[in-house]
């Protein structure tokens, strides 16, 4: 029997695409763009920074199967959450070690584990209702 994906699914789909692409964005402009884009960004982590912009193609391709209401959603959201939680937690060891860091960071990593790791928990009810 098909899984019946809920309404919820696109609009959250469309928000994760436009994420990716402002992520790949803006981490693009930070690690290869201009001096003042370099500077703009402040104190960034070179590895959460690289991690991100990498994490932004990730998103554009969860966005793509969640809208499809692929398979591999599910799965992709779960690892783009625990590989947030995993790269936030270098990010603390980084930060305790006297690294400099910007406060932004703390809650944009809160944001993206906490958002992908959400559609992954939502899918995986929708699955087991299937």
């Amino acid at each position: 029997m098909a899984t019946s994906y809920p309404r919820w699914t696109w609009p959250v789909a469309i928000a994760a695409g436009l994420f990716g692409a402002v992520t790949i964005f803006t981490g693009g402009m930070t690690l290869f763009g201009p001096t003042s884009a370099q500077q703009a960004a402040g104190n960034a982590v070179t590895f959460v920074l690289i991690f991100n912009f990498l994490a932004g193609f990730a998103y554009v391709a969860a966005a793509a199967a969640l809208w499809f209401h692929h398979p591999l959603a599910r799965p992709l959201a779960l690892a783009i959450g625990l590989a947030t939680l995993a790269v936030f937690a270098a990010f603390g060891v980084a930060v305790m070690g006297g690294t400099p860091f910007e406060m932004r960071t703390v809650g944009a990593m809160i944001l993206r584990a906490g958002f992908w790791l959400t559609v992954a928990l939502m899918l995986g009810a929708v699955t087991r209702k299937a």
